[in-house]
């Protein structure tokens, strides 16, 4: 039986970009190509990636095994609810904890460390200063990738989506919410 790593992790930096794109470009086409065709993993790009606001906001973190960075993800005080830097729609508008879910971000893990909980430790994470900042529950839109971990993890669908792309084709998602 082999050993489960034992993994770091810490506040992602602007520095961390180049290997952030190159983790979430893997993630994307060799994770999530397992759950959708070529065409809509190719459409997927087009709202998925780097959101630099959740690095500038101290609300991502990056996991490390060695100093390499093996998974990502963060969660918002801000109303965008997907995408990265390029997606349109974004909305920074601050949240309000009293009436308003705080949002679980860009969830990447690199493939070959999949299933070996970093994703339960990014969420760990997420809870922890979500709550801190006085934030009673969590919203997240699921690829269909990361829609079983999220539902291990005790969040709950609210609403199928299809992600419309400028390409004519949809990309399946979930919108999921969990209470803190």
């Amino acid at each position: 039986m082999s050993e489960i790593p034992v993994f770091s992790f810490r506040k992602a930096t602007i520095n961390d970009l180049p290997e952030l794109r190159a983790l979430m470009e893997m993630s994307i086409r060799r994770i999530i190509g397992t759950f959708l065709d070529e065409a809509r993993v190719e459409a997927s790009y087009e709202f998925m990636g780097v959101d630099t606001q959740l690095i500038e906001d101290e609300t991502y973190f990056a996991v490390e095994l060695n100093r390499q960075i093996v998974g990502c993800g963060g969660w918002s005080r801000r109303a965008t609810r997907f995408g990265g830097d390029h997606t349109p729609g974004r909305d920074s508008r601050l949240l309000d904890p009293a009436t308003e879910s705080a949002r679980v971000r860009a969830m990447y893990t690199h493939p070959d460390f999949a299933r070996l909980g970093i994703g339960r430790l990014v969420l760990s994470l997420c809870d922890a200063e979500a709550l801190k900042e006085g934030f009673s529950s969590l919203e997240l839109t699921a690829t269909v990738a990361g829609e079983p971990l999220y539902s291990a993890y005790g969040f709950t669908v609210i609403e199928r989506i299809e992600v419309p792309t400028s390409k004519g084709i949809f990309v399946p998602c979930a919108r999921m919410t969990k209470n803190l």
